[in-house]
């Protein structure tokens, strides 16, 4: 296994749509997937797009651990805000409710800053896992926030694309004077 190189905004992969893995199951994605992984873990990231590593193709890694959930969320949003360690293929996304949840937000490509984000806070997404099985699961709270940052990444957006308010644009540093939803 190895770490990759991080590709930060600005490089053209970052704004390009990635192409769909055609064989999960072929040893150099299984092998991509678990560079993937070593490189978000190094990273301290909840997730992690092929993109994001220079790699053109609809796949993401990530993982919901609780520690790293807004810890302001309403009881109701945290009930299933986790997810385990997820390897996505091919991934969708359907949006089951309309009402959309703010949360700061902090990516690999980046780096020291965070953003505040509104995005759908319940969703259902699919795709293949690593051994070409399907995943499908219903997501709130991190866990969908989670999914959804990831999935952008297959279509060249960055999360300040999403932001309505870019004074909500900030150093990580700076988050201290933000303890509060805005």
């Amino acid at each position: 296994m190895a770490i990759l190189k991080i590709a930060r905004m600005g490089h053209p992969v970052l704004s390009l749509p990635a192409k769909p893995v055609t064989d999960p199951t072929a040893p150099e994605i299984r092998r991509l997937v678990n560079d993937m992984v070593e490189t978000m873990i190094d990273a301290n990231g909840a997730g992690l797009a092929a993109p994001q590593v220079h790699v053109p193709l609809r796949l993401v890694v990530f993982q919901a651990p609780d520690g790293r959930a807004d810890q302001s969320l309403a009881d109701e949003e945290r009930f299933d805000h986790t997810a385990p360690l997820t390897v996505l293929i091919n991934p969708e996304i359907e949006i089951l409710a309309p009402e959309k949840e703010g949360g700061w937000e902090g990516c690999l490509s980046v780096p020291g800053l965070r953003g505040w984000v509104e995005r759908p806070g319940h969703i259902r997404y699919r795709g293949l896992g690593i051994n070409g099985e399907t995943i499908e699961r219903v997501a709130r709270g991190f866990h969908a926030r989670v999914v959804q940052h990831e999935c952008d990444h297959l279509e060249g957006r960055l999360y300040p694309s999403r932001m309505e308010d870019l004074s909500r644009l900030i150093f990580e540093s700076e988050i201290r004077h933000f303890q509060t939803a805005p």
